[in-house]
């Protein structure tokens, strides 16, 4: 019975996440198709290379979109997975269904190229972070950088940014110099958008901090935040005294209260910061410090 249940649960799981994706794709699709097209500003990747594509030969942007992704949806079912490429697959047909459907819709802002850029980029983001989130992609050039980082000496980021380099001088035969710039500058805005919505609003942080104090600032820590602490030890290779670090993992939003309390307690304590990429387990939950 219990198997069932999971099974179903599981099942259930898979479909919100598909419509989750789908609403992605429907997103990105307004925000190209109302605002950024209209003012000859394109996006990056694949996407932007089917906008061109779309401009100089007069073919439906959708179908571009589908057809250009081909190959990287199987470059993503052999390196990442089925189930990533399944989801990409419902992800991309999304976004070019949706491109064709709002083909004709009116354009919400006109003219005004840095709000242009800024709600663009937002609203592009957007819909592609909630793809990213719920195991999809929107676009196949992402998959390619995996795929070279493996083989060359640079890392994924990189060479995403130096594909897209040529994706935008590849732009500028179409929108000319500015649309490109423009073009960069919306993908720069949307890319940070895709990592807030993958990452959440608040995100996490985790802190190390070896101080004379430890004792007082663990309970302080947890005192005034609600959060636990680990205890690890360590010694110094100039002095080879013993200290203790203390590690704590919190969120975003209370950074600057754990600094306070740092600088109350001990203002000479060494303390390094990580952002920390997801969360799982353990005794994170904040215990209630009311």
């Amino acid at each position: 019975m219990s198997t069932m249940k999971n099974h179903k649960a599981k099942k259930l799981k898979q479909i919100l996440r598909g419509m989750a994706i789908m609403i992605g794709g429907f997103i990105a699709a307004y925000g190209l198709e109302a605002v950024l097209i209209p003012n000859n500003v394109s996006d990056g990747g694949v996407t932007g290379l089917s906008i061109v594509g779309s401009q100089l030969f007069g073919l439906p942007l959708g179908v571009l979109i589908a057809l250009i992704n081909i190959p990287f949806i199987w470059l993503g079912y052999k390196q990442i997975g089925k189930s990533f490429a399944i989801y990409s697959i419902i992800g991309i047909a999304s976004l070019a269904v949706s491109t064709s459907l709002m083909h004709h819709i009116p354009t919400i802002i006109e003219g005004d190229t840095l709000l242009v850029t800024v709600v663009g980029g937002i609203v592009l983001g957007f819909g592609m972070g909630l793809a990213l989130r719920n195991g999809g992609a929107l676009d196949g050039i992402d998959m390619l950088a995996v795929l070279l980082s493996r083989k060359l000496p640079f890392g994924t980021s990189d060479l995403i940014l130096f594909l897209n380099l040529f994706v935008f001088i590849f732009v500028s035969t179409v929108f000319g110099l500015q649309g490109a710039i423009l073009s960069g500058i919306a993908y720069f805005i949307a890319s940070k958008v895709i990592h807030v919505v993958e990452v959440g609003l608040s995100g996490s942080k985790t802190f190390k901090i070896i101080t004379t104090q430890p004792e007082l600032m663990g309970e302080t820590i947890r005192d005034r935040l609600g959060r636990s602490a680990t205890y690890n030890e360590v010694y110094g290779s100039y002095t080879k005294e013993k200290f203790r670090e203390i590690t704590c993992v919190i969120n975003r939003l209370e950074e600057s209260k754990m600094k306070e309390i740092i600088q109350e307690i001990d203002e000479d304590a060494f303390v390094t910061v990580y952002d920390v990429a997801e969360v799982r387990g353990g005794n994170f939950r904040k215990r209630n410090i009311h």
